[in-house]
């Protein structure tokens, strides 16, 4: 079972996401993530590990997109073979018997249309336990509050990739600190900055998915 256990992670590391995938190529005709989180339930092996050899598997592309040992296409292909395996977990999320982290919004700022950055961010973060809730692009403060509103506890996750979106953002923080001063919020994008980020009254900042989930792994712990 431990092997089996083993192999999902490193399906999700090297974006193995079922047997008929020709990525990666050294892999081809091996069964994948898909496959095997569906033999690991078939056997017994609790959703809670399947999740967390997940966990441990996209932590390590994490890392290696940080020190860019990796790049876009194999992230991308990483957090497709974990939406493979969430398929076969999300039953048990939705019947409660395996719990979230917590829950996550994120969405890109009024006035924004990307949304690579912002996706990346969310399936690394559901990848890694949260409930990730996506508001789309070009979301608006309104949208972002009912959200916060609807969801207590959440953690709000801003994006942008445009210099000229940065006002919005800053003005989406401090409307929503305005009716909830308690929420954490981070931002992160190709214009951001920690001191950006300080400046406009955010909690934290993440220059890529790897440091989002540092941060929010960090909240947690406090």
């Amino acid at each position: 079972m431990n092997k089996l256990i083993d192999e999902i992670g490193f399906c999700i590391e090297r974006g193995k996401v079922n047997k008929s995938s020709p990525y990666p190529r050294d892999l081809l005709g091996r069964e994948g993530a898909d496959e095997l989180s569906k033999m690991a339930l078939d056997s017994g092996i609790t959703p809670e590990k399947i999740l967390r050899a997940c966990n441990d598997g996209m932590k390590r592309i994490g890392e290696k997109f940080s020190r860019n040992e990796v790049f876009v296409p194999e992230l991308l292909m990483s957090a497709k073979a974990m939406n493979a395996v969430m398929v076969h977990l999300k039953p048990f999320f939705q019947s409660g018997s395996v719990k979230a982290k917590g829950k996550f919004i994120i969405g890109t700022v009024a006035g924004d249309l990307h949304d690579i950055g912002k996706n990346l961010v969310s399936m690394v973060v559901e990848g890694n336990g949260w409930q990730v809730i996506d508001l789309g692009v070009d979301v608006k403060s309104a949208k972002f509050i009912s959200a916060v509103i609807e969801n207590p506890g959440c953690i709000v996750g801003l994006s942008a990739l445009l210099t000229t979106t940065m006002v919005n953002m800053s003005r989406t923080v401090k409307e929503i600190k305005a009716v909830n001063p308690e929420i954490v919020i981070i931002v992160g994008g190709a214009p951001l900055s920690a001191k950006a980020a300080e400046q406009m009254g955010a909690d934290g900042y993440a220059p890529d998915p790897q440091g989002a989930v540092a941060f929010l792994e960090k909240v947690l712990q406090n």
